[in-house]
């Protein structure tokens, strides 16, 4: 039993560290949405804190899509995790539909097309995408982990 906690803990450890990494980049995305949010006329004026928040932006999302949930989904069937597996498929489409608007956004940027008007729709957006992602994070990840601390 004690080496199949281990194998869990040295397989799902890294999930741990890869979400850990992640939020850090979500911090670091509502910062940049702040320091925007601050300064809306700066959407016009300087380009550059715009293209700064659209990189942060795209790889916030790039890394949801492509390490994220993929790492979580694994883990869910893992530990056979039906009800996490069923959330996720009802959860992911939404997170796609927020995903396109954020993506339609950051090339509306690099189009210099951007008006503070689409700046604003961001912030509903983000927390409507980071209420999701959290419960994804706490269905098919935390419940996993205190699976595992019991199997100690």
């Amino acid at each position: 039993m004690l080496e199949s906690c281990q194998n869990a803990q040295e397989r799902w450890g890294g999930v741990h560290l890869l979400i850990d990494r992640w939020l850090q980049e979500r911090h670091e995305l509502v910062r940049a949405y702040d320091a925007l949010g601050d300064k809306p006329e700066a959407l016009s004026e300087s380009r550059k804190p715009l293209q700064e928040f659209c990189g942060v932006l795209v790889d916030y999302v790039s890394a949801g899509h492509f390490e994220i949930y993929e790492q979580l989904t694994s883990e869910a069937k893992a530990f056979n995790d039906k009800r996490g597996l069923e959330l996720a498929e009802q959860i992911y489409p939404r997170i796609d539909v927020i995903t396109e608007k954020l993506l339609a956004f950051n090339d509306l940027c690099d189009e210099g097309k951007c008006v503070a008007e689409k700046f604003k729709e961001l912030g509903g957006l983000l927390h409507e995408r980071f209420e999701l992602e959290d419960c994804l994070i706490e269905v098919l990840h935390n419940a996993h982990k205190e699976v595992t601390a019991v199997q100690a």
